[in-house]
C-alpha cells in the first residue's frame, strides 16, 4: 500500500512538474517578464526536491534523529567535564576528540528533522535527563543514557576518580549509541542516516576499545 501511494504521489508529482515547465515556456515567451518566469522556475524545482527528500524517509529515520540527538548531548555533557575534572591527559584528549565528533553530527540531524517537518529536540536535554524528543518520555530510557544520579556522581568527581567513572560511564553510553545506529542500519531507509548510523558504529566501536585500553581491560 505504501508502495502504491508513493508511486501515484510521485506521478503526480511529475506531472505537476509538467505543467509548470509549459506554464514557464509560455511566460519565456514574453520579453518584458523573463526575469519573473525564471524565479517561478527556481522555486518550482526547490519544491520538487524538497519532496523528494520528505519521501526518501521513514519513521525509523525520524526516531533515530530525535533520538540520537538527545544521546549525542549528554555525551557532548560528559565530555565537556573532563577538561577541568579530568587527570589523565588521554582521557582530556578522548573527550576532546568525541564532542569535535559529535557536535557537528547533532546540527546534521537537526537539519534533517527540520526538512521533514518533524520536531528537533531541546538543545540540552541531558543537562536535565527529561529527554526532549517526541512523545516526552525520560531520556535514560534510551540505551546507554544516564540518569540523573549517574550524571551527578560524575559531576562531583575528580581527578582519577574522575577518569575511571567517565571511562566506564562512556563505555555503556557509546554501546548505547552503537545499539541505536545497528536498528537504523537495518530498518532506515534515509541514506545519510544510515550513512551516519554506519559512521558512529566504526568510530564509536574504535573508541570502546581505546576506553577499555585506558581502564586496563583490553
Amino acid at each position: 500500500m505504501t508502495s502504491t501511494r508513493t508511486l501515484m504521489r510521485r506521478a503526480a508529482l511529475a506531472a505537476t512538474a509538467t505543467a509548470a515547465a509549459l506554464v514557464l515556456a509560455a511566460c519565456g515567451g514574453n520579453g518584458s517578464d523573463t526575469g519573473s518566469g525564471t524565479g517561478s522556475g527556481s522555486r518550482t524545482s526547490a519544491s520538487a526536491s524538497a519532496d523528494t527528500t520528505a519521501e526518501a524517509h521513514n519513521d525509523q529515520d525520524v526516531a533515530f534523529a530525535q533520538g540520537m540527538i538527545p544521546h549525542h548531548q549528554q555525551a557532548l555533557e560528559m565530555a565537556g567535564m573532563a577538561a577541568t575534572q579530568a587527570s589523565s591527559a588521554q582521557v582530556k584528549d578522548l573527550a576532546s576528540r568525541i564532542e569535535k565528533a559529535q557536535d557537528p553530527e547533532i546540527r546534521t540531524m537537526s537539519g534533517w528533522l527540520e526538512s521533514w517537518g518533524e520536531d528537533v529536540p531541546s538543545s540540552m536535554p541531558g543537562m536535565d535527563h527529561s529527554g526532549g524528543h517526541s512523545g516526552g518520555s525520560d531520556g535514560s530510557d534510551m540505551p546507554g543514557m544516564m540518569d540523573t544520579e549517574d550524571m551527578d556522581k560524575l559531576k562531583k568527581a575528580s581527578g582519577e576518580d574522575f577518569d575511571t567513572m567517565f571511562l566506564t560511564m562512556m563505555i555503556e553510553h557509546h554501546e548505547g549509541a552503537v545499539e541505536m545506529a545497528g536498528t537504523e542500519k537495518e530498518q532506515g531507509r534515509y541514506g545519510p542516516a544510515k550513512k551516519l548510523a554506519d559512521a558512529v558504529i566504526t568510530a564509536q566501536t574504535a573508541e570502546i576499545a581505546e576506553m577499555n585500553k585506558l581502564l586496563g581491560k583490553g
